[in-house]
C-alpha cells in the first residue's frame, strides 16, 4: 500500500505542508489582518469618542447641577431677605397698632379715674350730708336740743 510507504512519502509530504502553511500564513496575515486591525482600530476610536462625548455631558451635566444649586441658594436667600422684610414691617404695623390702642385706652382710663374721682367726691359729699343729718338726729335724740345742719356738717367734716 502506498499510504503505509513512508520512505518516499514523507518528504513530499512536508514540502506541500510547508507551502499550504505559506499560503494560508501571508493570505491570513495580507489579507486578513489588515482588515481585522481596522475594525479594531475603527471600533477603539469609536469608544474613545463615546467616552469623550460621556464625559462632556457629564461636564455638561455637572455645570447644569452646578448653577442650579446656585441659583437655589441665590432664590433660598432672597426669599428669607423679603422674609425677614415682611417680618420687620409686620412688627413695625403692630407696633404702630398697640401704640394706638394703648393711647386709647389711655384716654379711656383717664376718663374713667375722672368719672370715679367725680363719682368719689359725690359719695363723700353725700355721706357727709348723710352724716350730718345722722348726728344732728343723734344729737337731737339724747340732748333735746336740734343744733343746726351747718353746725353738724363742721363737725361731721372735723371728724372725717
Amino acid at each position: 500500500m502506498p499510504q503505509f510507504d513512508f520512505g518516499h512519502v514523507f518528504w513530499p509530504q512536508i514540502a506541500w505542508l510547508a507551502v499550504i502553511f505559506m499560503v494560508l500564513y501571508f493570505g491570513v496575515v495580507r489579507l486578513t489582518l489588515p482588515k481585522l486591525g481596522a475594525v479594531m482600530d475603527a471600533r477603539e476610536a469609536s469608544i474613545a469618542g463615546d467616552l469623550a462625548a460621556a464625559k462632556a455631558a457629564k461636564d455638561g451635566a455637572d455645570a447644569v447641577d452646578e448653577s442650579y444649586h446656585a441659583e437655589m441658594n441665590a432664590s433660598r436667600e432672597a426669599a428669607r431677605s423679603t422674609i425677614a422684610e415682611a417680618k420687620t414691617a409686620a412688627a413695625k404695623a403692630t407696633e404702630a397698632q398697640l401704640a394706638k390702642a394703648g393711647a386709647k385706652s389711655d384716654t379711656a382710663l383717664a376718663a374713667a379715674e375722672a368719672r370715679i374721682a367725680k363719682a368719689v367726691t359725690k359719695a363723700e359729699s353725700e355721706i357727709a350730708a348723710a352724716a350730718a343729718t345722722s348726728a344732728q338726729a343723734i344729737v337731737t335724740k339724747l340732748t333735746g336740743v336740734t343744733p343746726g345742719i351747718d353746725a353738724a356738717k363742721a363737725s361731721v367734716a372735723a371728724r372725717i
